[in-house]
């Protein structure tokens, strides 16, 4: 993989103060009154650094420095906020000052023609940012926002969930905390795009071994860090390209399969509860039912696959297994408590609203690969397994709630992906040497 200028880098060990997560919010003031000031610091530098850019082709070594600053601050608190880690961070944003940091190479030669036309350039990659979420600063147009406010999206959503789960065991749960990592690195590449502190442009997929994702350094190589065996397993067979004519008219022939899917969904619901019943009774589903809607959570996983550009091929009606690029497999019907099966409902609450915004993220990377595929016939590998990521998710939670497993879903966005060697770490300028991915598989 090529090595992209603006690196997430993760050391957190998990573990959780309760006292400070309670007070989260309002031990955060200081740092929020302090980078409203810097931020007005930063907005002069900002465009300083962008007439030098333009005129020497290279930002400028203090001008760089100072913003790159500015945007690891933003990490550390961002992190901090949303309970990504656990000390209380300095005000100076040193490199290497906090669990949750990010690297920012010196400065290096950047097309001129892309920095005039950087704001442009990089509103996809802030849209997206937004998506994801911003904890303290919420990304603007001009690349970051004067007043510090709370945002919403993946990375609130995890710090709202991760807040009750510490507060309830000390620890944040993997999966979250590497969710809202995802969200906090990418939004430090957007900013550091926009703010024309590198000419690489963000990358959003979430496979080890990218830029933002957490599965990248070496806290996620611990076994402890590992996410468990899960029980439903996805893979992705897909070479990038698309038809330009079937991705202009996606939305209008996706109505079929939807209209499908929500009639399916009718007789899974019966079907649902009758195996509620059967399972309270026996502590297991019956095989015909686990069988049945198995069928239903792939079939979804195709349509959702095809709806949001995952996947190019027009799927199929029956949900049959090895008959789509994007593929699932769920294990066996096996014995279950029979109180998580009484409050499966309730249980499966958390996971509906994570699932929500992961599946917002998909929605929006496909929005965006409309209108690249629609031009140049391809996506974008980053969004692409961005989108990947919302249709994993969706299909863990469904099969959870369903009652086909109770291993909960894994929230982590890294999980699953095998990074292909030679794959591109850029959605915009370095596209044309992207090399098609060989697909990913959960293990």
């Amino acid at each position: 993989m090529d090595r992209h200028p603006v690196r997430l880098i993760v050391g957190d060990d998990l573990q959780r103060s309760r006292l400070t997560v309670f007070f989260r919010l309002l031990l955060v003031i200081p740092h929020a009154l302090w980078f409203l000031l810097w931020s007005i610091v930063a907005l002069l530098a900002a465009i300083a650094n962008w007439v030098a850019v333009l005129a020497t082709g290279r930002s400028p070594a203090g001008l760089h420095g100072h913003l790159s600053r500015y945007i690891r601050y933003s990490v550390h608190i961002g992190a901090y906020v949303m309970l990504a880690a656990n000390p209380y961070p300095p005000f100076s944003g040193a490199a290497g000052a906090y669990p949750i940091d990010v690297e920012i190479d010196p400065p290096e030669p950047q097309r001129r023609w892309t920095a005039l036309l950087r704001i442009l350039l990089a509103l996809p990659a802030l849209a997206l940012s937004s998506v994801l979420g911003n904890s303290l600063s919420s990304t603007s147009s001009t690349g970051f926002n004067l007043t510090a406010s709370f945002g919403g999206g993946l990375v609130a959503t995890t710090g709202i969930l991760g807040w009750f789960a510490s507060l309830a065991t000390g620890r944040m749960p993997l999966g979250l905390r590497n969710a809202g990592a995802y969200g906090i690195g990418y939004q430090a590449q957007a900013m550091a795009y926009a703010l024309c502190l590198t000419g690489r442009y963000p990358y959003s997929g979430p496979e080890p071994g990218a830029p933002c994702s957490p599965g990248s350094n070496g806290s996620g190589s611990s076994p402890a860090l590992r996410p468990a065996q899960p029980a439903v397993h996805l893979s992705l067979d897909d070479d990038l390209r698309r038809s330009r004519l079937t991705v202009f008219f996606r939305p209008l022939l996706t109505v079929p399969y939807l209209v499908w899917l929500a009639l399916w969904g009718l007789a899974a619901f019966v079907a649902l509860l009758v195996a509620w019943v059967a399972g309270i009774v026996t502590g297991r589903i019956p095989a015909g039912l686990h069988g049945f809607l198995a069928r239903y959570v792939r079939y979804s996983v195709h349509v959702h696959a095809f709806a949001l550009l995952v996947a190019n091929p027009f799927p199929g009606f029956g949900g049959a297994p090895g008959t789509y690029p994007v593929a699932i497999e769920i294990d066996g019907p096996v014995v279950q408590s029979r109180w998580r099966i009484l409050l499966r409902g309730l249980l499966a609450v958390p996971a509906f609203i994570l699932a929500g915004s992961i599946f917002s993220i998909g929605a929006t990377a496909a929005c965006l690969m409309w209108f690249v595929g629609s031009a140049k016939g391809r996506a974008p590998q980053g969004l692409r397994n961005a989108g990947a990521y919302g249709v994993r998710y969706a299909a863990e939670t469904h099969a959870y709630a369903l009652l086909l497993t109770q291993r909960y879903p894994y929230a982590g966005p890294e999980a699953g992906f095998a990074a292909a060697a030679g794959d591109a770490l850029a959605d915009g300028e370095s596209a044309a040497t992207a090399t098609p991915g060989s697909g990913w598989q959960l293990p």
